[in-house]
C-alpha cells in the first residue's frame, strides 16, 4: 500500500527565486470529496491518474500511475472546473527535495512548498524562505483550490 506523508508550508515570496524553469503542470479532478480524490495530471510531457484517500494528519493513502499524456488530455475534458494549473520547481536543501509549486489562473499569487517524509515526525532542514506551515489547513488542498480558488479567499 503507498501512503504519503507530506508537509506543506506557504513560501515567503520575498526571500525565494526559482532554481530552474520548472515544470508546467495542468491538474483536473474526476472526483473530489473529504473521503477520496481522484485526479488527472499533465505534467509537461508526462502523465499521471492519481487516487488519494482521506488525510489523517500529514499522511493518507495514494496510489499513482504514469498514464499517456493523450489519455490525459481526453480526461481532462471530462474533469471539474476550474483545473489547478501551477508550476512546479525542484529545490533541494538538505536530505529532501522541495516540491514548490507556483499557481496560475485562479489561484495566482499563492505559493506552495511541499515536503514529502519517510514518516509524521521525521526531521527536516528549513529553508530560510520557508513560510507559515499549512499542512492542517484543508484549504490549501489542490482538491479544495479548485472549489475555492486563492482569488476568492478573504483574508
Amino acid at each position: 500500500m503507498a501512503k504519503e506523508i507530506e508537509r506543506k508550508f506557504l513560501v515567503k515570496k520575498e526571500l525565494w527565486q526559482p532554481q530552474d524553469e520548472g515544470v508546467e503542470i495542468a491538474q483536473g479532478y474526476l472526483a473530489a470529496s473529504a473521503e477520496r480524490a481522484v485526479r488527472v495530471r499533465l505534467a509537461g510531457s508526462r502523465a499521471y491518474l492519481t487516487v488519494k484517500g482521506p488525510t489523517k494528519g500529514v499522511e493518507r493513502l495514494e496510489f499513482e500511475y504514469e498514464i499517456p499524456a493523450s489519455d490525459a488530455r481526453a480526461m481532462l475534458a471530462l474533469c471539474e472546473r476550474p483545473w489547478i494549473e501551477k508550476r512546479r520547481h525542484l529545490e533541494r536543501c538538505g536530505a529532501h527535495t522541495w516540491e514548490i509549486d507556483c499557481f496560475s489562473g485562479d489561484n495566482e499569487g499563492l505559493i506552495v512548498a511541499e515536503i514529502e517524509l519517510s514518516s509524521a515526525d521525521e526531521a527536516f532542514e528549513v529553508p530560510p524562505w520557508l513560510g507559515e506551515e499549512v499542512s492542517a489547513d484543508s484549504r490549501y488542498l489542490n482538491a479544495s483550490l479548485m472549489r475555492l480558488p486563492f482569488s476568492r479567499w478573504r483574508n
